[in-house]
Order: C-alpha cells, then sequence, then structure tokens
C-alpha cells in the first residue's frame, strides 16, 4: 500500500472510530436516565456496541501510526480539532425524542455503511464491517421503532419528535460529504460511494418518517467542518469529561 494510500485509510478509521466514539459517550450520558428501564439498558448496551466498534477502529488507525498510538491515545490525548466526527454526534444529548431522532438518522447510514464495508478491498476494515453491522441492523430497528412510537404517539411525543428532526436535520448532510480521502478509498475499492449511501439512507428514512407521521424537512444549508476538526463548542466540553481520568494519571492501568 503506497504512503498516500495508507494515509487516507488512517482517515478513514479515525472517522469511524471518532463517529461512534462521540456517540457512544453521548448515548452513555442517559445511564440511569432512561425513561423506562427496558430502555435505560437498551441505550447502554448500543452505547457499548459504539464504543467497542470505536475501540476497533482506532486500534487499527494506531497500528497504522505506529509509534505506539493505541485506540486509548487517540481516544484521550487529542485535541478536539484532531477529531474527525461529523457535528452530529457531538450534540448534548437533549430530551429523548432528540436522542432517539439523532441516533436513527446516523444508524440508518451506519448500516448501509457496514454492510458495504463488509467488501472492502482493505481486510481489516471488512472484518471490522462484519461484526459492527451485526449490531447496526439491531440500532436501526430499535431507533426506528421509537421514532415510530414517539411520532404516531400522543400530541406532546409528536411535537417533540418533529422538533428534534426540523433541528437536526441540517446535520445530516455532512454524514455525505466527499473530500480527497473518500475520492480515493471509493477508488480503490476500500469504501462505497457515499452517493450511493445516500439514496439508500433517504429511502429508510423517508419511510420511517412517513410511519411515524413526521414531515420531512426541506434540504436547505447543511453544516460542515466536522472531519477537517472544526467542531460546535459541545465538543471540547464533552472530550474534558470524557479524558480528564486517563489525562490526570497519564500511564496508569487497571
Amino acid at each position: 500500500m503506497s504512503a498516500a494510500s495508507e494515509s487516507a485509510t488512517i482517515e478513514f478509521l479515525k472517522r469511524i472510530g471518532d463517529d461512534r466514539l462521540v456517540l457512544g459517550h453521548r448515548l452513555s450520558e442517559w445511564c440511569g436516565h432512561g425513561p423506562i428501564l427496558e430502555e435505560d439498558i437498551a441505550l447502554a448496551n448500543i452505547a457499548l456496541d459504539l464504543l467497542g466498534q470505536a475501540a476497533h477502529a482506532l486500534g487499527l488507525a494506531g497500528e497504522s501510526l505506529g509509534e505506539g498510538a493505541t485506540a486509548d491515545s487517540l481516544a484521550f490525548f487529542r485535541e478536539a480539532i484532531e477529531f474527525r466526527n461529523i457535528q452530529l454526534v457531538e450534540l448534548p444529548k437533549g430530551d429523548f425524542a432528540f436522542t432517539i431522532a439523532r441516533q436513527f438518522f446516523f444508524d440508518a447510514l451506519s448500516v448501509h455503511l457496514m454492510d458495504a464495508l463488509q467488501s472492502s478491498s482493505d481486510t481489516r476494515i471488512a472484518a471490522l464491517a462484519a461484526k459492527a453491522v451485526k449490531e447496526d441492523r439491531y440500532h436501526v430497528r430499535h431507533s426506528g421503532d421509537w421514532m415510530v412510537k414517539l411520532g404516531d404517539g400522543t400530541e406532546e411525543s409528536h411535537m417533540r419528535l418533529q422538533r428534534a428532526v426540523d433541528d437536526l436535520w441540517r446535520f445530516t448532510g455532512e454524514m455525505f460529504e466527499t473530500d480527497a480521502v473518500t475520492d480515493q478509498l471509493v477508488a480503490k475499492r476500500v469504501t462505497p460511494d457515499p452517493s450511493a449511501l445516500r439514496s439508500k439512507w433517504d429511502a429508510l428514512v423517508t419511510d420511517v418518517l412517513s410511519r411515524a407521521t413526521i414531515e420531512k424537512p426541506a434540504d436547505t444549508f447543511f453544516v460542515s467542518g466536522g472531519r477537517s476538526g472544526r467542531h460546535t463548542e459541545h465538543l471540547g466540553h464533552m472530550l474534558a469529561e470524557m479524558q480528564i481520568v486517563a489525562r490526570s494519571h497519564p500511564g496508569a492501568e487497571w
């Protein structure tokens, strides 16, 4: 593998890992605060799945980087500007409707991405995806079911979900952006074409929103910048909490 290809693959692995690391942390904030016991446990389990996927992806990135880089060092000793997650996943958890809408938008892409990545020309990424897609199929079913329950539920739950969908919509376009990294990896069959994923995502989202009696927002302005290290103020606050133990005791093992 050429140096350029290796660099692009490392960047892609960071993107996969950072999306799931940050979203997993956001979901973990619901532990002990879920609306019902079963959902409290479900959100905690999904958070653990995402953190496991993040550890796998960042571990592969660390191996390629060398010089002692590990999943832990990449998670706990990078600054916010070095993270490559989309802004959608770093937003505060909000109310339950906000969390579910955000989770569904992410799951609806992740399940198709991981399914396609099983055929990646990079066998390491293919192996990661083969495990992750099984978890993602449950995740999207879970969040999709809750979308319908909330949207087609009470007047209050419908209002809260519609507001969440409206607020989050401008963050969804970033999931499908292309750049030199994606172009290079698509050409080498490491990753799928984002435009193909977008059509599948849109079909799934449109179907679920319809069944949830939620109006699909119009495509207008979409935020951008997370993949190049431009984030909201929320990521820095979240990382300060997430990284404090590791940074306070560098090198500690437990």
